[in-house]
């Protein structure tokens, strides 16, 4: 009799959307997972001949992919979801967000935010995600206790805030907190400096050195608006991309948020310096701050992945929503209804993520090697049927609600809709308090 190899967990679920192979669902294939690493994957009776298991795990109809990435954002502002609405960029910041960080933002802020946000996301099915705000070490401690994967950049603005009295404070502390998560297997610490016009230029230039340094990402808004751009070129003479260019920042660790507004020339720069770009649509068509052709940048060769912003903009923490409005924006700015496709959509989701944030090498597909960062989606509801056209129902019908289970590095952090590494109820708890104090103080 052959002898089998023994692992954790075999997975079997209806449908296998991989990602690589590209523009593939399969069927009548399991996964194996071993010391939190995808160990095969194979058609169900060649798994069973080679592999033997710990647990065997059948998900009917249900279809199995990896873990949703969410490249952009800012977690613990989702307290502040629906305060600010109708407003543009300028005002949205200038009227609301920024007056209420400065009444309200703290330590417990972030904390209940923090948790409330994680729950949320875990619950939609992404297991990586991308955070830019204060107290940054909050968040990063909190995604560890939750066994959740992300890339925390440490907020750098020029002026004073709750968390750091200026720049250099700031980067003193970014900088002890990459030490601390040097080695931590799920958190990377990295560098968030705000904006191009919300950083001096010797701010930016150290930005540049220290991440060279110590071989971390950038995160940084880059031409959301018009308006940003035209000031730029009243600043500067030349964008804001070409003036980060001048400092050298268009570089291959640089991740460039939102990037509404691009000519040839500002696009040519980036793909030149490997820039990678992430693409916000549902937060940038809700503040009227534009759109990005992300068709034209993926023709350039810019590596693109997909955020949701932060919920106090866009109003909810959905990756696929935010890859179902890619899919419907690029269709119709091209006037061509299968330029962007559904494969074309999950892919931006998970692995162009995952590129994006440099960590293609890790997550994003489900293959040999790679962590078992994976989700199941349950396809068997009544507004999935009937299933033609699995990736197609998984975009268009409203995923997120109905993710059934999340694995993280191998953990079952989600299992039939339970959180097993956060207390819902706590977080839920936690943003009720903040109700009653961000509307006690409005009624004063």
């Amino acid at each position: 009799m052959p002898t089998t190899t023994t692992a954790d967990l075999i997975l079997e679920p209806t449908w296998l959307l991989p990602v690589v192979p590209s523009h593939t669902v399969l069927t009548g294939y399991s996964v194996v997972i071993d010391a939190g690493r995808i160990l095969a994957t194979g058609p169900t009776p060649q798994i069973e001949t080679r592999f033997s298991a710990k647990a065997h795990r059948r998900l009917d109809g249900q279809l199995l992919m990896p873990g949703l990435v969410n490249a952009h954002g800012h977690a613990a502002m989702v307290l502040l979801r629906g305060l600010a609405e109708g407003l543009s960029l300028e005002r949205w910041l200038r009227e609301r967000i920024w007056p209420l960080e400065a009444r309200w933002l703290a330590p417990d802020f972030v904390t209940d935010g923090a948790a409330l946000a994680l729950a949320e996301m875990l619950r939609g099915g992404i297991t990586c995600f991308s955070d830019m705000y204060f107290f940054p070490e909050i968040t990063a401690r909190a995604a560890r206790h939750a066994g959740m994967r992300a890339q925390v950049m440490f907020p750098l603005i020029d002026f004073g805030n709750a968390w750091s009295k200026d720049v250099p404070d700031a980067l003193g502390k970014g900088l002890t907190l990459h030490d601390e998560y040097r080695d931590d297997p799920l958190v990377q610490i990295g560098f968030g400096p705000h904006s191009a016009h919300t950083l001096s230029r010797d701010a930016l230039v150290k930005t540049l050195m220290l991440a060279d340094e110590i071989d971390a990402p950038i995160q940084i808004h880059l031409h959301e608006t018009a308006a940003e751009v035209s000031a730029a070129h009243a600043a500067h003479g030349c964008s804001h991309i070409g003036y980060l260019d001048d400092i050298g920042l268009l570089i291959p660790r640089l991740q460039a948020v939102h990037l509404t507004q691009l000519d040839d020339a500002d696009l040519d720069r980036l793909a030149e310096g490997g820039v990678a770009a992430v693409h916000c649509p549902v937060s940038n068509l809700k503040l009227g701050s534009g759109r990005a052709d992300i068709l034209r940048m993926r023709r350039r060769g810019l590596q693109v992945g997909l955020g949701t912003d932060g919920a106090a903009a866009n109003n909810c923490l959905d990756l696929f929503a935010e890859a179902r409005a890619a899919t419907l924006l690029a269709n119709t700015v091209s006037g061509d209804a299968g330029a962007f496709n559904a494969f074309d959509a999950l892919e931006l989701a998970t692995l162009g993520s995952a590129n994006a944030m440099g960590l293609g090498a890790r997550i994003g597909s489900v293959e040999p090697g790679k962590s078992a960062d994976l989700i199941a989606v349950d396809l068997g509801h009544v507004g999935a049927q009937p299933v033609h056209r699995p990736e197609v129902t998984l975009l268009h019908g409203a995923s997120a609600a109905h993710v059934r289970h999340v694995w993280i590095a191998g953990a079952h952090i989600m299992d039939e809709r339970r959180l097993n590494s956060l207390d819902e109820t706590a977080a839920i708890a936690g943003a009720s308090r903040w109700v009653k104090r961000l509307h006690d103080e409005a009624s004063r």
